[in-house]
């Protein structure tokens, strides 16, 4: 579904907000803004009319040191408070600039550059980053400050793509990390929550550009995950499984592979019972594959395959809810399973389900930390009070694999929870501390879910 067939059917629901002066992301000094500014999807409200949109690093330095307290923003695709501020936000969208340095295998973007803009630049100059997420509209700075992961078995996160960080800190001060200096300092401050202060520029690692060929089954029996579970994900570069968790059924399986030159390709008419698609398809059945990346395994660039949807499209425009867990790859069937027993309250209130496997990191605050993951993710239908009490089901059911909730989505773990799955949080604190001592950049986010409890 395009943006003008989005914003037709879901205009009664959203009233008016999504085309409201917050899409501009600027605000004049003084001007009473006509409508309150929110997220993308419209289902959170920021607390403050104070949006701060500095034009250069100078500016966000300046910004900084003259805000008590201050927030940053990002392409706001969070689903919660976690960019929230009751007092002052600074948007980075106008800090753009992206350059290559190919003898290092390395590029150096602005934190308002999004993964849309980078994929083409590089990709134009012989080069690709490994890993890139279902859409293609967010923003690099805040991907991996929330441990955002794409997709594949053997492929990290977004985050572990980074090698160095430059942070403007509570005094107004840069401060830049790199993988060579501060190796472990990094660890920690790549998934940063935005705790630690303003990310005014991300350094990537890259490798050479490649291509990739996508292929949609249909209808696989959830019962080949039992024992083929590794087999399946792996069978492709990424791999993503899409449900509404009735009749013990996948929906469909979407399959990207690389194109590896010198070598035959062909997809087999069946894949564990699953049938090749002979049509290009959305996730959501009945709805327009337009906006979707080429099918039908027709080669094309990375960039125009490992994402769900094209970069020239927006593939929603903001009426649904998210959230996301993350289990142990090899717990993952029992899960699933888990997760299966609630599918007469889940999908009520569900557009779909999407699993898919990402490796084990050594990011602090990663939901891969030290584990190889599957992530279960719900798009839920704008119900708020419906989802805010199935999520606290789901979280039970999932508890006894450790799930770890998206930084970035809508859960209702508690605390206590939360301090139990990540072994490095007393670290985390510390860094906070160490570049944030006054808690300028704590905000009700932080303040629950990284000291409360």
């Amino acid at each position: 579904m395009d943006k003008r067939q989005f914003l037709k059917t879901s205009g009664a629901l959203l009233t008016g907000t999504l085309l409201s002066r917050f899409a501009t992301g600027q605000q004049t000094s003084g001007e009473k803004p006509i409508e309150h500014r929110t997220n993308w999807a419209g289902n959170y409200e920021y607390s403050t009319d104070q949006l701060h949109s500095p034009k250069n690093v100078e500016e966000v330095r300046q910004v900084v040191k003259s805000c008590k307290k201050l927030r940053a923003l990002g392409a706001r695709h969070s689903f919660n408070g976690i960019a929230d501020s009751t007092e002052n936000q600074i948007s980075l969208k106008q800090l753009d600039d992206m350059t290559l340095d190919k003898s290092l295998s390395t590029v150096t973007v602005g934190a308002g550059v999004t993964y849309g803009q980078l994929a083409p630049y590089i990709d134009s100059q012989g080069y690709a980053v490994h890993n890139l997420a279902s859409l293609p509209h967010i923003s690099v700075a805040g991907a991996c400050s929330t441990a955002t992961h794409g997709s594949g078995s053997k492929n990290g996160n977004l985050a572990t793509a980074v090698s160095a960080l430059e942070i403007v800190t509570a005094d107004g001060e840069m401060v830049v990390l790199s993988k060579q200096r501060d190796g472990e300092s990094l660890l920690g401050a790549v998934v940063g929550l935005g705790g630690l202060g303003v990310v005014t520029k991300v350094t990537l690692d890259v490798q050479p550009t490649f291509q990739v060929r996508q292929v949609v089954y249909e209808n696989l029996s959830m019962d080949h995950l039992e024992h083929h579970l590794d087999e399946i994900f792996l069978s492709g570069y990424s791999v993503s499984l899409f449900t509404d968790w009735q009749n013990h059924r996948i929906s469909q399986v979407w399959i990207k592979r690389r194109v590896e030159p010198g070598t035959s390709f062909e997809f087999a008419p069946e894949f564990f019972g699953a049938k090749l698609a002979t049509q290009k398809l959305h996730p959501l059945p009945g709805h327009s594959a337009e906006s979707c990346t080429e099918q039908m395994g027709i080669p094309g660039p990375w960039y125009e395959r490992l994402p769900h949807f094209r970069m020239n499209f927006t593939p929603s425009s903001g009426a649904e809810l998210q959230s996301e867990y993350f289990v142990p790859r090899d717990k993952a069937y029992q899960a699933i399973l888990a997760v299966e027993q609630l599918r007469d309250q889940v999908t009520p209130h569900l557009l779909i389900t999407e699993l898919r496997t990402i490796d084990a990191d050594q990011l602090w605050l990663s939901t891969a930390h030290h584990r190889p993951s599957m992530a279960i993710h719900f798009t839920w239908k704008p119900e708020w009070p419906a989802v805010k009490n199935i999520l606290p089901m789901i979280e039970a059911k999932l508890e006894p694999f450790d799930a770890r909730p998206h930084w970035g989505k809508l859960f209702t773990m508690v605390p206590s929870r939360l301090k139990q799955l990540y072994e490095k949080l007393p670290d985390y604190q510390a860094l906070l501390k160490h570049y944030d001592p006054s808690g300028k950049f704590r905000n009700a986010f932080l303040n629950t879910n990284i000291y409360g409890g």
